[in-house]
């Protein structure tokens, strides 16, 4: 890794895990691929938009080592990195860390964005940046928890529904309500010094890989506490079949709405 220089600014770059496969969507090809606007797909409506809201960040693509559905054409960067993912999202976090750990400092700002967030906003990339740049531990986009939240009860504890005809189901039952008072939904970009994030994530994956969920649950396995950055809730992570048709009408809805007021309380 390249030693860091008190003199500098440190730069800003993109880490986009693109490898999935994203099997939930039951679709002919990774998500990353399937058309969000006409002639235009979920990866390059989420690179354009990250690129609007920072042209001075630098870009490492995490993609699968045998991926046939990426082409070039598809990044707005005329010189970006590029590193083979790995069988977990984490693992491909890591590899493109690695990867830019031999072009960038120590202290340069890496934002981690899933690829399957087209409808983050601008506006909270900028007030993420402002905010990591002040934070020794980093800070991520999150919206607190508005939905009453349930916690089902074990496997075991599943009641059978259906008509009575002998083809019941089990469906989980309901163990007790949990307080949402100080929950949050974390979304992405998260940001984080380079050297940081790398020796988090390392540490984390070797004692622990079933707790890292995403890039700020390694810091927080080494101690730390990144800060929560208020963020519109509609930046949303297309994981369900829904979830495509729900991204295409945002953001033509923003098209159409440019000035459209974010909701983020």
């Amino acid at each position: 890794m390249m030693p860091t220089d008190a003199s500098r600014e440190p730069r800003l770059w993109y880490l986009v895990p693109a490898a999935g496969v994203g099997s939930r969507m039951q679709a002919d090809r990774p998500k990353q691929y399937l058309e969000l606007s006409p002639g235009g797909c979920v990866l390059e409506a989420t690179l354009a938009t990250l690129k609007r809201a920072l042209p001075e960040a630098g870009l490492c693509l995490v993609l699968g080592a045998d991926d046939g559905y990426f082409s070039p054409s598809m990044v707005p960067w005329q010189d970006w990195l590029r590193a083979d993912g790995g069988s977990e999202r984490a693992d491909s976090v890591l590899a493109g860390l690695d990867c830019l750990s031999r072009h960038a400092h120590d202290d340069d700002l890496v934002l981690v964005h899933d690829v399957a967030r087209p409808c983050v906003r601008e506006a909270d990339i900028h007030a993420l940046v402002a905010t990591a740049r002040r934070s020794a531990d980093g800070a991520i986009l999150a919206a607190p928890a508005s939905d009453t939240m349930k916690r089902a009860a074990p496997a075991g504890d599943s009641r059978p529904h259906g008509d009575g005809d002998g083809d019941e189901e089990l469906a989980p039952s309901i163990a007790h309500t949990e307080s949402r008072v100080g929950l949050w939904h974390a979304f992405t970009p998260q940001a984080f010094p380079l050297g940081l994030l790398r020796r988090a994530l390392r540490e984390a994956l070797g004692e622990n890989p079933a707790l890292i969920t995403d890039e700020a649950s390694a810091l927080e396995a080494c101690g730390r506490a990144p800060v929560l950055v208020a963020a519109a809730r509609d930046n949303l992570k297309i994981t369900h079949p829904e979830d495509l048709a729900m991204a295409r009408l945002l953001l033509a809805a923003r098209e159409a709405l440019p000035d459209s007021p974010r909701t983020s309380a």
